[in-house]
């Protein structure tokens, strides 16, 4: 059966491309289009679309208002348009915690300079949110803050000195069933390294927002971004949690307690000393930045001393990184299905039998704070 969407924007010019693009697709039926959020809240509970497209800026009532909404009423997964600015990622960000399940670029260049490129993006996103986990009765978005411990932050320590390591590898243990993971053992790891894509900014948040100030390990996370969201989303993080989380530099030092987020449209690797380097995207790279360029930078700097973290998202990103921290003798843990938006890059981690524990995402948090000592 063919996706229906129903295509929200207060440009005609817009309603009616992107109309075209998707209609294109012998597989997408556009059923209906809105012209603002309360046209979209009533249009998506008559015609139950499969996927709303959603821009925000709207007369009389924005994106952000009306995928609330909708997700109380009939939660349905949202597709946001998005400008690529500062104010455009801040406002982008508060579309996901209010449940919509991902974004693109609104550019009216790329539209006109590269049509078939963005037929394929669009048409490929809305199939894979069609898929999402986000369709179900009883649905809630992420509060914001997301799991905040309360109205004012927790004070941020300096993290205790680490422990004396366990020599040599660790084997590698029998995949486990999703939901039936043991509680992680403790280990002095040099690095957390968390990849992710679709929904994981939400999910970023409900892992990072769990850690103690005092957190003894670095963490460098790898989130597939645009350029123009990686700052405010750093900043964001950095709101919620009692770490410190920035946006990667070259040049920056690991140390406890910081989670530094790699920069969009650009690739990060960790050198053996502990300094991250930042490299120009390659465009022979499907993402920028990558999670298996990281894992793999990470694996050959600290061999078995690494705890990486497969969260949420499209494709098979991580998958062969991954390979290269099991064959160091280092940990790896991929999120459960039940709790992806898109069971993607973990799925491809537990079918390649490279999983070490399978936990859902409200568990990894807690996990991580166990397992770093």
């Amino acid at each position: 059966m063919a996706v229906k969407v129903l295509v929200v924007d207060d440009s005609g010019f817009f309603r009616r491309r992107v109309s075209e693009i998707l209609s294109a697709d012998p597989n997408i039926q556009v059923v209906g289009t809105a012209t603002n959020g309360r046209e979209a809240i009533d249009q998506a509970l008559a015609l139950k679309p499969d996927v709303i497209t959603m821009d925000y800026e709207m007369p009389m009532m924005d994106g952000i208002t009306a995928v609330r909404n909708i997700m109380q009423r009939c939660p349905t997964p949202v597709l946001m348009f998005s400008s690529l600015t500062h104010e455009g990622a801040r406002v982008t960000l508060d579309a996901l915690d209010a449940g919509a399940v991902d974004f693109l670029p609104k550019n009216f260049e790329d539209i006109s300079r590269n049509p078939e490129k963005v037929k394929a993006l669009l048409c490929e996103k809305v199939h894979s949110i069609a898929r999402s986990n986000r369709r179900y009765s009883g649905y809630s978005p992420t509060p914001s803050p997301v799991a905040a411990p309360s109205s004012t932050p927790a004070p941020r320590a300096s993290a205790p000195a680490a422990a004396p390591r366990s020599p040599g590898a660790v084997p590698a243990p029998a995949v486990p069933a999703a939901g039936n993971s043991p509680a992680p053992k403790r280990k002095a790891y040099k690095l957390v390294a968390i990849g992710t894509s679709t929904g994981g900014p939400v999910a970023l948040q409900r892992v990072l927002t769990q850690l103690p100030a005092g957190f003894a390990t670095p963490i460098v996370l790898i989130q597939h971004m645009p350029a123009a969201f990686t700052k405010a989303f750093a900043e964001r993080l950095d709101k919620l949690c009692r770490i410190s989380v920035k946006e990667a530099e070259d040049g920056d030092v690991l140390r406890p307690g910081l989670a530094l987020l790699a920069p969009g449209g650009k690739q990060m690797m960790i050198d053996p000393r502990g300094a991250v380097r930042i490299l120009p995207g390659d465009e022979r790279l499907n993402y920028k930045p990558c999670v298996d360029i990281t894992f793999g930078s990470a694996a050959k700097s600290f061999n078995d001393k690494v705890l990486a973290v497969v969260l949420t998202g499209m494709g098979a990103d991580g998958r062969e990184g991954a390979r290269l921290l099991k064959q160091g003798g280092s940990q790896v843990w991929a999120q459960d299905e039940a709790s992806c938006v898109i069971y993607g890059m973990p799925m491809a981690i537990v079918k390649a039998n490279l999983a070490d524990a399978v936990y859902g995402l409200d568990d990894i948090g807690r996990h991580l704070a166990e397992a770093c000592v």
